[in-house]
């Protein structure tokens, strides 16, 4: 199966190494990989403080990178993909990209709902550790992805953590608010430590990002791992 992947700027830039690691998943799991040159930002930070005309040039942008095959389009981040299939739709309907967008929309897929559901691929998260998971709320809340990311944990320990609760980040808001935002990150690391995980995994760059600033600032050992980074052969499957 060819596959389109779509690292994102935040993995592009700042974890180049989590965009490796999925690639690595996609090819365990039979994908051949096609990278489009030309990449920008998906327009989400844009989106979330109002500036919608941004956003729809950075949107367009992304249709036209993407447009090149009709193959799946796969993306380790469920906040970019909450983007692409809820708001490119609303971005450009009624104008002469509204097909195009739609279209983009109903082919994007986040990494782990494209393992576990369009694949049922063969892989599972594996961890010398115990293992708690922060999910993002774009995944959870907007794409419901809680379930793929315990399928492929149940390979590994898992701690008692509620990762259901947000981690602070936000984006922007984290910019504007970040006193709040600090708190917020407070009360989750404070659950995390006393969890006993000795790893922490998540979905989503940003919030794992986010909270590994808070951990290294308190001394904490426990690694900070995107899913992707755990994903092995299952040998069992």
């Amino acid at each position: 199966m060819r596959v389109q992947f779509m690292p994102t700027c935040l993995v592009d830039n700042m974890t180049p190494h989590v965009g490796r690691a999925a690639v690595s998943a996609l090819e365990a799991a039979g994908c051949q990989i096609d990278v489009p040159e030309g990449q920008t930002c998906c327009g989400q930070p844009a989106m979330n403080v109002g500036m919608v005309d941004e956003a729809r040039r950075m949107a367009k942008r992304t249709i036209e990178v993407f447009s090149g095959s009709d193959d799946t389009v796969v993306v380790p981040s469920g906040s970019c993909v909450e983007m692409i299939t809820h708001h490119y739709p609303r971005l450009f309907a009624g104008t002469a990209d509204e097909e195009a967008a739609n279209q983009l929309a109903g082919r994007t897929r986040e990494l782990t709902r494209f393992l576990v559901t369009d694949l049922d691929a063969p892989l599972r998260a594996k961890s010398d550790g115990a293992v708690a998971y922060q999910h993002s709320c774009h995944g959870l809340r907007g794409l419901g992805l809680a379930e793929c990311a315990d399928r492929l944990l149940e390979g590994a320990v898992r701690v008692e953590y509620d990762g259901t609760e947000c981690c602070g980040f936000g984006g922007l808001f984290s910019v504007a608010m970040p006193e709040v935002s600090a708190a917020i990150m407070d009360a989750r690391l404070d659950r995390l430590e006393e969890s006993g995980a000795d790893v922490l995994a998540g979905g989503d760059v940003s919030c794992l990002m986010h909270l590994e600033g808070g951990l290294r600032r308190r001394g904490s050992a426990i690694e900070v791992r995107h899913i992707a980074e755990l994903l092995t052969p299952d040998e069992d499957g």
